[in-house]
């Protein structure tokens, strides 16, 4: 039986030497720019748009990595041995005899599929013990069209190694014809493209994420202090309603995190405007109108009658909910007041709850209708604006035990996103998560 393992079909042409070696040079110099475009740009991990770029990036250099490789291979020819890991152990090949029932693999076939190199190839019939359950009727129909009607193969399908691995594999192939024009044997190439398709997914999600959760429009006016405060590290969302509700984004809440007159302490805030339409522009009106009062050393209990005031010689509509939140980094004290809006969540060793008002038990009465508590390294505060269901509040709370083992308060706006994507009835809404540092 004539070998075709090689990877490359026998009736392919070798290229010239010069011709390969000026395509891996011009795929090297391509790739140096690519890495050092992604070097320079701004790696944000807590932004979509940050993470949706940093996947295109990281795809385009995977596939420029393997296209060099695979020019490589062009060029030396096939490795006798690739080395374990590398791309090239990736690419395997194998032929089928239709008339022996024999079969032969390249030594990286061996290796995609985790088998023993000593041990018997697989037989066509024998393969789709391989495959998963669910795309062995892939396998068959792609292998029977290629033998009954000559069609080329070109799918893919996953493989289950003998360590419990999945791999998704790629496979091309064709009929190989006798002098009579009848099919005698079946060849294919096998690649491993398991971490090509996890680049794509990666570009894919943080893209869908991107389109489901766009920045607010006021968010490049004032912009939220992703390096954090003093004793806190901060992120917070924005998570326009799910289709179920049938409304459209109305850009109504805000969030903002600012300094608290001059010492160090730090303004939370949250909440809506009470119409149902409001101007896009008319939180960074209303930002601004906070830290101009927050600066000023105006105290959280205060913001609400300070707010109506100013909000009154306006166009813009009425604050319907919000709760604003003072924390002073060298006490860790928390003083908070919610003017008809939703209490501050907080997470601590696994558990969550909703803190008290200020008559309530949580905390110690404090001025102006604040309430007070302190609070400790590692806890986790989370302020939201009244349009979360209370369905999706409770929730949260049964989030307690991942939250206060996320890493930051960038990890902690993540989980809430995804397990807030799509949840029945949500409306416009948006998330801050304060996390305490010692």
């Amino acid at each position: 039986m004539s070998s075709h393992l090689s990877a490359d079909h026998p009736a392919a042409q070798s290229p010239g030497q010069g011709s390969v070696e000026a395509l891996i040079s011009q795929t090297r110099r391509l790739r140096g720019d690519v890495d050092a475009v992604r070097r320079d740009s701004q790696d944000d991990t807590t932004d979509p748009q940050g993470r949706w770029q940093r996947a295109l990036y990281d795809l385009a250099l995977h596939q420029l990595t393997d296209l060099d490789a695979h020019l490589a291979q062009l060029r030396d020819g096939p490795a006798p041995a690739p080395r374990a890991g590398s791309l090239l152990s990736r690419v395997g090949s194998a032929e089928w005899n239709l008339l022996t029932d024999e079969a032969e693999w390249s030594a990286e076939l061996f290796h995609i599929l985790g088998r023993d190199p000593a041990s018997v190839p697989l037989s066509l019939d024998e393969l789709p013990s391989l495959v998963l359950t669910e795309d062995r009727p892939k396998l068959t129909a792609m292998v029977t069209d290629c033998l009954v009607d000559g069609r080329p193969i070109d799918g893919e399908f996953r493989v289950v190694r003998p360590d419990g691995s999945v791999r998704t594999v790629h496979m091309m192939g064709e009929p190989v014809l006798d002098a009579d024009g009848s099919t005698a044997s079946m060849w294919a190439v096998l690649r491993d493209v398991g971490e090509l398709r996890r680049s794509q997914r990666a570009v894919s999600e943080t893209r869908d994420s991107l389109r489901r959760r766009p920045a607010p429009p006021w968010h490049g006016l004032l912009r939220f202090p992703d390096e954090g405060r003093p004793g806190l590290d901060l992120a917070a969302a924005h998570l326009p309603p799910t289709s179920a509700t049938g409304r459209r984004s109305r850009e109504g809440g805000w969030y903002d995190a600012c300094p608290l007159g001059a010492d160090g302490e730090t303004l939370l805030t949250v909440g809506d405007f009470g119409l149902p339409e409001a101007d896009a522009y008319g939180p960074a009106v209303l930002i601004g109108a906070l830290r101009g009062l927050a600066l000023a050393g105006t105290r959280p209990g205060r913001l609400r009658d300070r707010l109506a005031e100013l909000l009154r010689a306006t166009a813009l509509a009425p604050v319907d909910g919000a709760v604003y939140c003072g924390y002073r980094p060298d006490t860790h004290t928390l003083t908070w007041a919610h003017a008809s809006g939703p209490a501050p969540l907080l997470f601590r060793g696994g558990t969550g709850r909703a803190l008290s008002g200020p008559d309530g038990p949580a905390g110690q009465d404090g001025p102006s209708g604040e309430a007070e508590a302190t609070l400790e390294a590692g806890d986790l505060l989370l302020l939201h604006t009244g349009a979360l269901e209370p369905e999706a509040v409770e929730h949260l709370l049964t989030l307690a035990p991942r939250l206060t083992a996320a890493d930051s308060a960038g990890d902690g706006v993540r989980l809430v996103t995804r397990e807030l994507d799509g949840f029945p009835g949500r409306q416009d809404a948006c998330v801050l998560i304060a996390r305490v540092t010692p």
